[in-house]
Parts: structure tokens; sequence; C-alpha cells
């Protein structure tokens, strides 16, 4: 193999569409009544071919399906997607190609097609295991729904995950617990664990809910920590768990600083070549984006050079998330500067002598106490931006 063709990439398919918007939601997701699926079709494989053709010759690792709700496509455009990608590069043998789905009964019957696409992992939004959560997290689905969907993707897919909301208003610790083994017990080799957060511009955010005081959800954030690790699922980043080998690829991929191209109302990117990295914007709205991408070929709103510095922050932000943490020859060669040129050589001794930062002779990783605090590392971690700023 030559060497273009060694350099990996990840994909991202945005799907914008829901049958409703849950209350906390501030991901680009609209309500729709109808959708035209031929054109919506057309159009994603007119974007990915741009985009492939910008990118170049590359190895394809992942493709992530997210949305919205991807699970209300037609199973034809997601072959069609699939099959495209794999033509515009040269997939990956253990090429990872995930989907997300709500487990309603409609999406459920569609499961069996995703896999003959070329869907081979799917990731459930189940939420919670109690109905009463479900009704307030406005998810159109029931507990008993939750489990025969996740019964039907043990059957049908090798690799499945779901995802739960945890630190809920008024939720104890011993429900967290209770709810907690259930999903472990029904685990498929991974977990999304998520603590609810009130996001502005949601219904939540206007209704002025709030969730768990922080004392709270530290402690049923440690139970999570606690009672994952025990069965054999820890953490690999901050909200994501799995058995050896069950990671979400496409996610580390990002995380990690892999190149990853985005496609469809909302989705970004970050593509790199020989000036640097660019982040890679396209347009939110589901009818903007599609007009672009019919008049112009492709529906991007803006794209930005990012600086060293800039790059550098953003996989700093992402790769303290990881377990793992960072690796500093990694890091150095994906965002083009040193890692310590970044962070403050005091305020790592600081945090090291605290217990939230351990350093390695390759890099660094926060501690079980730092991933707790995350944010208060990170803040205090960085240098003052010199140059170049945050991206977009």
């Amino acid at each position: 193999m030559n060497e273009p063709l060694a350099v990996p990439i990840a994909l991202y398919v945005h799907w914008p569409f829901c049958l409703a918007k849950c209350p906390y939601c501030d991901f680009n997701s609209h309500v729709a009544v109808k959708i035209d699926q031929e054109r919506w079709r057309r159009a994603l494989l007119t974007e990915l071919t741009a985009t492939a053709a910008e990118a170049g010759p590359r190895r394809l690792v992942s493709i992530f399906f997210g949305g919205g709700t991807p699970s209300l496509m037609d199973p034809g455009t997601v072959a069609s997607v699939i099959e495209t990608a794999a033509s515009l590069w040269t997939p990956a043998d253990d090429l990872e190609v995930t989907l997300e789905a709500n487990p309603t009964s409609v999406e459920e019957t569609r499961f069996a097609d995703y896999a003959d696409a070329g869907v081979n992992r799917l990731s459930l939004g189940v939420q919670s295991f109690d109905d009463k959560a479900l009704s307030f997290l406005g998810r159109e689905h029931t507990v008993d729904a939750a489990r025969r969907a996740l019964d039907t993707a043990r059957r049908i897919f090798a690799r499945y995950s779901f995802d739960l909301i945890y630190a809920r208003p008024g939720q104890s610790a011993a429900a967290w617990r209770h709810e907690l083994a259930e999903a472990i017990d029904r685990a498929g080799g991974h977990l999304s664990l998520y603590q609810l957060t009130i996001e502005p511009g949601t219904p939540f955010f206007r209704d002025r809910i709030a969730g768990c005081d922080d004392d709270l959800g530290a402690e049923l954030y440690e139970i999570t920590q606690e009672m994952t690790a025990a069965a054999g699922l820890p953490a690999y980043e901050i909200s994501n768990h799995a058995w050896p080998g069950e990671a979400c690829r496409h996610n580390l991929a990002c995380w990690l600083g892999v190149d990853y191209a985005g496609i469809g109302p909302g989705a970004h990117g970050r593509l790199a070549g020989q000036e640097g990295t660019e982040a890679v914007h396209q347009q939110a709205a589901p009818e903007a984006w599609l007009g672009a991408v019919e008049t112009a070929g492709r529906g991007t709103a803006k794209r930005r050079r990012l600086s060293p510095t800039a790059r550098g922050e953003e996989l700093l932000l992402s790769g303290l998330r990881l377990s793992k943490g960072i690796d500093a020859a990694v890091f150095e060669r994906r965002a083009g500067v040193p890692l310590n040129s970044l962070i403050d050589p005091v305020a790592v001794a600081r945090l090291v002598e605290g217990g939230f930062l351990a350093e390695r002779i390759d890099g660094i990783t926060a501690t079980p106490a730092g991933l707790l605090r995350l944010n208060a590392v990170l803040s205090t971690l960085l240098l003052p931006v010199a140059e170049g700023g945050q991206s977009n």
C-alpha cells in the first residue's frame, strides 16, 4: 500500500430529523412530517463525493451515522452512503460502521435491513430503564420497548451499545445503582453513561429545570466508575465504558486527532494538509444545506485553518478525556506544536501533587480525581493563548 492510502480518515454522516425533539437536546435535530428520502440520498452522496475529492486517497477506518435519528433513514440510503464511501476511499479490513437508533417499535423493524446495508455496530438511545424518567426526558419509547430493542440488537449485531442519562432531578444513588445494574446486565460490550446537563437554548433551560446538585452528581459518577469497572466495563473516556476491544473506534479516532470528514446538515470535520488542519462546518439548517448541495455540490457554511496552538488546544481538551491520556509524540505530530508549549509547568506540578494529573515519560493522564473535575483541571493547565485562539 502506498503512503497516501495509509493515512486514516473517519466519516461522520448527520441525519437531522427526529420523531420529536427531546427537551434536553441541543443537537442539530428537527421534527419533519415528510422527508424526500431520494432527494436526501442524492445530496448526501454528492457532498460525500466532493469531500473525498478534497481529502484525497485515504484509508477509511469508520463511518458513523448520527443525528437526529438516523434510524429514520431509508436503509437504501444507508447502503448507498457506505458503498460510495468504500469506493471513494480504501476501507479498512475491520471498518466500523455505526448507526444511532431509538428503541421504538417502528425503528426496531429496520435493524435487520441496516445490518444488510452494511451497518455492523448499533448505538441505541435507551436513556433510562424507568418509564417516569423516559417521560420526563421526552422519549418516545417505554422501558419494555427498550428491552425488546436491545434483545433484537443482540440477535442481529455482533457489536452494539446504548446510552443512559443519569443525575436526573430527584434521582437517588440507590435508584441509579439499580438502573445501572440492569444496564450492565444488558450491555453488549459498550455503554455510554452521561450526566444530565442543561444546555442553553433547550426547553429544559427555558423552563429552568435543574439537575442534581454537585455533591450528588459526584457520588453518582463515582458509583458509575465503581460498578462498570467491577463488571469489566471500565471507562476509556469520561462517559464511555467498554470491554477490551469494544471501544467506539469512530469516537476514539476523533478524540485522538485522526482526520474526520463530516457530511450532512451541521456536520463538521477536521482535515489536515501541508499547511495545517482545517475546521470545516456544514450549513446547520436542513433546507439551507440541501439547497447549497444541489446548487454548489456541498453545503459548507464556513471553514477555517487552525493555528497549531488552536489545534493543540483541541487535542488537549479531547485527549485528557481519555483514560489513556495524551501521548506527547502523537500530539506533536498532529498538532504541529509540542505538548509542553501549551501547558503551564507550574500548574502541571501542582495538579500532579494534588492527585489530579499523572505525568508519564511519554505524556500526561488525568487521574480519576482529575476526570471528576476535568473542566477545572483544563482551565488550570492551559497557558494563556499567545496566538491562534480556539477553533469555532
